[in-house]
C-alpha cells in the first residue's frame, strides 16, 4: 500500500523535525494541508499594488543585515512592494544594498536616532499596507518613544497591521501596560527571553510561565495567557513554535531544527509574516503560515547542509519554493483530487492518483 502520511517537505525517516510529527501538546498542530488552506488567493491579472506594500523599519549601523532580511524575506512571502524606513544618515548605506526595496529616510534628533514626532508624520503619510517594528533598531529613549507613538495611533482610519520583533519588544517591556493604549493590531514574535521580559515587564513573575524553552505545555499555556491578555497574536518562537491568538486559539507548529540556530533566522520571519499581513491575510493566518513557511525553508536547506552551517541569507529564497508545494497541495484539495490509494468505481482498488 502506498504511504498514506501527507505530502510535503521533509519527511525523514527518524520524524524529528516533520511539521506533522505526533506531539505531547493537546492543542492543533499545524500540518501540510491546513497550512496550505492559509495562502492568499494570487490572482492571475493582479499587480504589485495588488500584493500589498510593506513597510519596513528596522536596521542601524551595527545591525544593517536585520533590515535587509526582513526586507528580502517580505518580497519573497509574496508582497509587492516593500520600503525600509531608516534613520536619513543611514540611508545612504541602505539604498546600496536593497535591490528590489524602496528606502525611506527618517528624521533624526542625533545621529543614527531617529527624532520620534516627525519620523512618526512621515511614517503615517506613506501609504502601507503592513509594518514590520524593531529588528535591528538602535536602543535608546527615541526608539522606545517611537515604538509607543506606533502602537497609540488613532484608530480612524484603521492602522496597518504590524509585526513586532526584537528592539520594538524590548521597548515595549519598558512601557508597562503596553497594550492599554494599543489601537493596532500586531504580531509579537518574541524568543523566550524577549517573553519573559515583556511578561516581567506587565509585572508578573517570568517564573511562574514554567519552562520555556523545553516545555511545551507550558509553552502554550504561556503564549495563551499572553495574548488573551494583551488582544495581539504571539508567536513564542522556538522548537515547536507555539501561535496563540486573542481569542484563546493556540496552534503548535511542530518543526524541530537545530539549524535554525542561527543568528537572523528571526527576522526572516518576522518579513515572512509581514509579507503576508501586506496581502491582506489576518495576524493569526498570517503567523500560522509565515511559521510554517519559515520552517519547511529551515528543513529544506537542513536537507542539503545538516543541522549546523545555516545562515539567516540562505531562507529567503525557499520561502518561494515553500509556498510552491503549499500551493500545490492547495489547488488538488481544490479540484477534489485523493492523494494516495484510493478505490476504484469496481471495487477493485487502484493505485496513487497522480
Amino acid at each position: 500500500m502506498a504511504d498514506s502520511r501527507p505530502l510535503g517537505f521533509g519527511r525523514r525517516d527518524d520524524a524529528a523535525q516533520t511539521a506533522t510529527v505526533e506531539t505531547p501538546l493537546t492543542i492543533p498542530t499545524l500540518d501540510d494541508k491546513t497550512a496550505a488552506a492559509l495562502l492568499p488567493v494570487r490572482e492571475p491579472r493582479g499587480h504589485k499594488g495588488t500584493f500589498g506594500k510593506l513597510l519596513v523599519i528596522a536596521g542601524s549601523l551595527d545591525y544593517a543585515g536585520a533590515a535587509l532580511l526582513v526586507c528580502r524575506s517580505g518580497g519573497r512571502a509574496g508582497a509587492g512592494l516593500v520600503t525600509l524606513a531608516v534613520p536619513e544618515s543611514l540611508q545612504p548605506l541602505f539604498a546600496a544594498k536593497v535591490v528590489e526595496a524602496t528606502t525611506m529616510a527618517l528624521p533624526e534628533d542625533d545621529l543614527e536616532e531617529v527624532d520620534p514626532e516627525p519620523a512618526i508624520a512621515r511614517i503615517l503619510d506613506h501609504e502601507h499596507d503592513a509594518l514590520v517594528l524593531g529588528p535591528g533598531l538602535r536602543p535608546g529613549l527615541a526608539t522606545v518613544e517611537l515604538v509607543r507613538e506606533l502602537l497609540a495611533v488613532p484608530d480612524d482610519p484603521r492602522p496597518a497591521p504590524a509585526v513586532l520583533d526584537a528592539e520594538a519588544l524590548r521597548s515595549m517591556a519598558t512601557l508597562g501596560d503596553w497594550w492599554s493604549g494599543t489601537s493596532r493590531t500586531c504580531v509579537l514574535t518574541p524568543h523566550p527571553g524577549e517573553f519573559e521580559r515583556l511578561r516581567a515587564g506587565a509585572g508578573l513573575d517570568p517564573e511562574a510561565d514554567g519552562d520555556l524553552s523545553t516545555d511545551d505545555a507550558a509553552r502554550a499555556a504561556a503564549a495563551k495567557d499572553a495574548a488573551t491578555t494583551w488582544g495581539q497574536v504571539v508567536v513564542l518562537k522556538g522548537a515547536r513554535t507555539v501561535i496563540a491568538e486573542p481569542d484563546g486559539t493556540v496552534t503548535a507548529v511542530g518543526f524541530e531544527n537545530p539549524a535554525l540556530a542561527s543568528g537572523g533566522t528571526g527576522d526572516v520571519l518576522a518579513g515572512v509574516i509581514g509579507g503576508l499581513l501586506a496581502q491582506g491575510l489576518e495576524p493569526g493566518a498570517a503567523a500560522r503560515l509565515g511559521v510554517y513557511l519559515h520552517g519547511l525553508a529551515g528543513d529544506m536547506v537542513r536537507e542539503r547542509l545538516g543541522d549546523a552551517g545555516l545562515l539567516a541569507s540562505d531562507l529567503p529564497d525557499l520561502v518561494p519554493v515553500a509556498r510552491k508545494r503549499l500551493a500545490a497541495i492547495a489547488e488538488r484539495a481544490r479540484a477534489g483530487k485523493r492523494l494516495g490509494f484510493t478505490p476504484r468505481e469496481d471495487g477493485t482498488g487502484a493505485g496513487a492518483d497522480a
